[in-house]
């Protein structure tokens, strides 16, 4: 009976997808290892729209990608979730009323992999709003996997060409309320977690000495817009 009841919801899914033109990607994403160890196979290219499910240790939120705001950067996005790079990262920069940051690895290996596999930058064709997803870089041409929300008005990141290329749709009560009471990371004057050694150590130096921090546990994509 098990089985009966999965294939006539499978079917119910597929059924509503034809409706609203959406393909239904499975509920889970598997971690592709040998992918994301090899980022000159993270290659495909973004569906125009498409959606992702952050499943987190607060809450589900969803964020919607328009490729056009930003194709590398969208790109580069699509294929990390799709591929389960995000599952257990944590949010390992909170800052208050500014954003909330992720995107480096619980596992060094990966981080190792990927923290020179750079895309070229993206012209800034959105603004830095409430809800809205960029990449963090170090200058130009540096954008790896590190990602943040912002919680406010950030439109002064534009002119230092943060290329926005999706936006939190439902769910922005789940971002505000990832715990920040660590603060900023070290260099910037706080006493949050420090990214070299989250690359170094993974998330064992996380689990030891921030115990309430906040996690991804996994990132599905949930709608591919018809292309």
């Amino acid at each position: 009976m098990r089985l009966t009841a999965t294939a006539l919801m499978m079917a119910a899914l597929v059924a509503i997808a034809v409706c609203f033109g959406v393909a239904v990607q499975p509920a889970t994403a598997e971690v592709n290892v040998e992918k994301l160890m090899n980022p000159a196979q993270l290659n495909e290219t973004a569906p125009a729209k498409f959606a992702v499910e952050f499943d987190t240790t607060k809450g589900k939120f969803i964020l919607e990608v328009t490729r056009a705001w930003a194709p590398n950067g969208a790109d580069r996005f699509y294929n990390l979730v799709k591929n389960g790079y995000f599952d257990n990262c944590s949010f390992f920069r909170v800052v208050a009323n500014f954003m909330v940051q992720f995107g480096v690895s619980g596992n060094p290996k990966l981080s190792a992999a990927l923290a020179n596999a750079r895309i070229k930058d993206d012209p800034v064709k959105q603004s830095n709003l409430r809800g809205y997803i960029t990449y963090a870089m170090a200058g130009p041409n540096t954008r790896t996997t590190q990602l943040f929300i912002s919680f406010g008005d950030n439109k002064f990141l534009d002119s230092q060409n943060f290329a926005p290329f999706g936006k939190v749709t439902k769910g922005m009560d789940v971002v505000d309320s990832i715990y920040s009471g660590y603060g900023d990371m070290p260099s910037q004057g706080g006493k949050g977690p420090d990214p070299t050694k989250i690359h170094l150590e993974g998330n064992a130096y996380l689990e030891k000495n921030f115990p309430k921090i906040d996690y991804i546990k996994t990132a599905t994509i949930v709608t591919d817009a018809a292309k």
